[in-house]
């Protein structure tokens, strides 16, 4: 099965056993909770840790428009864009000192390649993540549909429990980072 926002909104759903949807507008009090929640939820979750499958890196085109004070250029940021990770010079993704004011970054440098969080398709996400997006839906729907807050807390302590796992999975997707330029290390010869 594809998955889909109905389709996570759906699994969330059977798990606090409220019925299931066949879509997000269809009047229902169901629907209207996942309509309301689904998109708040799973950008808090995405923009929580840096996701292998959401992050990515841009070439920011620079704006005619200087800002007014601090720094020297303005740079739009890309689409989808939910957090920055870091900022730097083509040849280096990080090292640079910038600013983010509404949907611009401001910087003294002419070029900037950022790294960001960005808001990737429902297809793009992974099991494991798609597993924690769905309890924690789950635990968020809980209250306005059931009322019930014990049911809630355990979710929510389920939830923060996949989040966990799902981190872990993601964090093996990668080399592992060498500390650089750590005192004790550099004193040490």
């Amino acid at each position: 099965m594809a998955l889909s926002a109905l389709a996570l909104c759906t699994r969330a759903l059977l798990k606090i056993g409220a019925q299931p949807i066949a879509s997000l507008d269809e009047g229902t009090a169901e629907a209207e909770v996942a309509a309301n929640l689904y998109a708040g939820t799973r950008d808090a979750l995405l923009s929580a840790h840096p996701w292998s499958f959401a992050t990515g890196q841009a070439c920011l085109p620079r704006l005619a428009a200087a800002p007014v004070a601090d720094y020297r250029h303005a740079f739009q940021l890309p689409a989808g864009f939910l957090r920055a990770l870091s900022a730097g010079l083509p040849q280096s993704g990080r090292g640079l000192d910038y600013r983010l004011f509404e949907d611009r970054l401001h910087c003294n440098a002419p070029q900037v390649v950022l790294s960001y969080i960005f808001r990737p398709d429902e297809g793009a996400f992974p099991a494991f993540f798609a597993a924690a997006l769905a309890t924690r839906l789950a635990a968020e729907f809980c209250i306005p549909l059931t009322e019930n807050t014990g049911r809630a807390q355990a979710l929510l302590a389920q939830a923060e429990a996949e989040l966990r796992m799902a981190r872990r999975a993601d964090s093996q997707q990668a080399t592992p980072r060498a500390i650089e330029d750590f005192p004790l290390v550099a004193v040490r010869g």
